[in-house]
């Protein structure tokens, strides 16, 4: 065993802001990843530099910002003041500098911290900035945060500043920008920003009526009535009911998309719901009856915004939890009473969520009766010995599969770990449950074991696994089986979605080995691998085809389900209309989708030849 080295003077490091940015990449920009996710860290730079173009057009000054995206250099250009020319340097290079700090220029500002453009600086492979001022410019270059040039002299561009930077793949690595994730942070842009264009690689981003145009395209022919909206200097708001199970909010602070919500979201909540009772004081309704299907947005300005994070994902001011509360409610009120047709259908739809809660009252207590009758422990179910419990960080190597038939089920049973790894097995096809109301979840026996096995049926924070996995044969009926279970749980469980506790195994389609050596085994994964296998293998290739998951060994599914285990997570980041997609996919709507694949389908002559 090495000797460990002496706590002593010469043991403690101090490390220049430049090299404390490179060397904690998280505490600036939260998550690194490759570009997938809408929350990657070079999506937050670019949010970062965008941030302070936007400060520029609260501030009065400038009504377009273009933004570019080729060979992954990101440009930023606006038409406002242009930072001052002679601190240039020091605002993108120097840790807590900026002219944010001064409530006088900016009173309504995101980038608080004299932070945001010196992380991106300094994680950038090559920077540059650009500043000009009434015919008069200044220009800085650096890489990795160390500057190699600075220029000056006249120019005849409008005033502005640009900021240009390549992400450092030092870092960053195998990243990709994905215009989707782009484009729905620049649309929240313009509906935080009225009047403000946003083009971006040449498409323009403009909304005139605030949070309503959001909620509008979020929720499109889904809402109940037109939503309620609100709006004056510091505060924005605006909601309404749909026939979704769950509530969704977009909350925002000084343009900050809070992705956790944090104090304005919950007292933006609890003010919906008082209003709505001060509204209706016979009914006094319960916060689950008005919040079933909610979908509601709210927008607010501060002087001194406090963020948990320098990501700024979630807002700490508990301060004006109460006042916000207050003024919520009392808006809420008023909003009702002066559109009675709307505030009735409100009032309606809440009192069918009652009235639907109870009798699933009912249906769960006679589903808990039938399911102890039965069994006490679940049949299908082969429990692990650990279990996921989040708040104490324990369990979060655990994992159930849930696979289709016994043959699938006695394998992966016989090659698991017992202490974290579970198997739930499904009989044939699952119950689609797209168009189905929450009482299918309890009246289907097989539905209800599932959501039992789990512990989610009174909230996800129940989870028993920190890994939801889904184990189908990789043929037709297995895709389809992975679909209708992608469906449960988008339909009722989205949390568990959005949250990332969904996985599809990744199992081999074929096996690949020399003819009499067992040793020279290739498990292949797509064709590409399977011709490259074959290649080392030479002309006595021996090539199995798995057809199902049955038919592979507890042998190999030791190393299937082990350190070399391939997952995908189910992401529905990249998709706003979630429910929208449900729908046209798995729903009703047989024809159009019929004429979806006929317009759509590839025949590739060259195979059936």
């Amino acid at each position: 065993m090495a000797a460990k080295k002496a706590y002593d003077e010469s043991t403690i490091q101090q490390l220049t802001s430049l090299e404390h940015i490179r060397k904690r990449v998280g505490m600036y920009i939260g998550r690194i990843g490759d570009g997938d996710s809408y929350d990657d860290g070079i999506y937050i730079l670019l949010k970062e530099v965008f941030d302070n173009a936007v400060d520029e057009y609260i501030s009065g000054y400038g009504k377009r910002v273009d933004v570019t995206i080729e060979d992954n250099i990101v440009t930023c250009r606006d038409y406002g003041r242009g930072i001052p020319l002679g601190k240039l340097r020091e605002c993108v290079a120097d840790i807590n500098t900026g002219g944010k700090f001064n409530d006088d220029v900016f009173q309504f500002s995101v980038g608080m911290n004299g932070v945001g453009a010196k992380a991106v600086n300094a994680l950038s492979s090559r920077f540059k900035a650009r500043s000009v001022r009434d015919g008069t410019f200044a220009e800085v270059r650096f890489e990795r945060g160390e500057i190699v040039d600075e220029t000056t002299g006249s120019t005849s561009e409008r005033n502005g500043t640009l900021i240009a930077f390549e992400p450092d793949k030092e870092i960053f690595k195998n990243y990709k920008f994905l215009d989707e994730h782009i484009e729905r942070r620049m649309r929240f842009y313009s509906y935080l920003n009225p009047g403000l264009s946003i083009v971006f690689n040449g498409a323009t981003f403009r909304a005139e009526n605030g949070l309503l145009d959001l909620l509008n395209d979020e929720v499109q022919f889904d809402k109940i009535y037109q939503p309620f909206h609100y709006a004056d200097k510091t505060l924005e708001f605006t909601f309404t009911h749909t026939n979704r199970f769950t509530e969704e909010y977009f909350s925002f602070v000084n343009g900050q998309y809070t992705v956790d919500g944090g104090t304005h979201l919950s007292a933006f909540r609890e003010g919906v719901l008082k209003g709505v009772n001060e509204y209706s004081p016979k009914s006094k309704f319960e916060g689950d009856d008005v919040r079933e299907g909610l979908v509601g947005a709210i927008a607010i300005r501060l002087n001194e915004p406090v963020f948990e994070s320098q990501t700024k994902n979630k807002l700490g001011n508990a301060e004006i939890r109460s006042d916000l509360v207050a003024k919520v409610k009392q808006i809420v009120f008023e909003i009702l009473n002066r559109n009675p047709a709307s505030a009735g259908k409100l009032v309606e739809k809440i009192e069918d969520t009652r009235k639907l809660r109870r009798e699933l009252n009912n249906i769960k207590k006679t589903a808990r009766e039938r399911s102890k009758s039965i069994s006490i422990r679940i049949r299908q179910l082969k429990d692990c010995k650990k279990h996921l419990e989040a708040s104490k960080n324990r369990g979060l190597d655990t994992m159930i599969f849930i696979c289709e038939g016994l043959s699938a089920a006695g394998t992966l049973t016989s090659a698991r770990e017992p202490d974290t790894q579970a198997v739930f097995s499904l009989r044939g096809k699952p119950l689609n449950t797209c168009d189905s109301s929450r009482e299918a979840l309890y009246k289907n026996e097989e539905l209800y074991n599932l959501m039992c096995a789990l512990n989610i049926s009174e909230s996800i924070d129940n989870l028993r696994y920190q890994k939801v996995i889904l184990a189908t044969d990789a043929d037709v009926d297995g895709l389809h089986i992975r679909n209708l279970m992608i469906t449960y749980f988008l339909r009722f469980f989205d949390r568990l979605v959005r949250e990332g506790h969904l996985y599809i195994l990744e199992t081999p389609l074929f096996r690949v080995r020399k003819s009499g050596k067992k040793a020279d085994t290739y498990y292949c994964y797509n064709e590409p691998e399977r011709l490259a296998a074959i290649e080392k293998c030479g002309k006595d290739a021996e090539i199995t085809r798995f057809k199902g998951l049955g038919e592979v060994n507890t042998d190999e599914f030791k190393v299937f389900i082990g350190e070399e285990m391939r997952l995908t997570p189910v992401d529905v980041s990249h998709d706003a209309r979630v429910a929208d997609t449900l729908n046209f996919y798995m729903g009703k709507n047989t024809p159009e989708r019929r004429d979806y694949i006929m317009d759509n389908l590839v025949i590739d002559m060259e195979a059936i030849s």
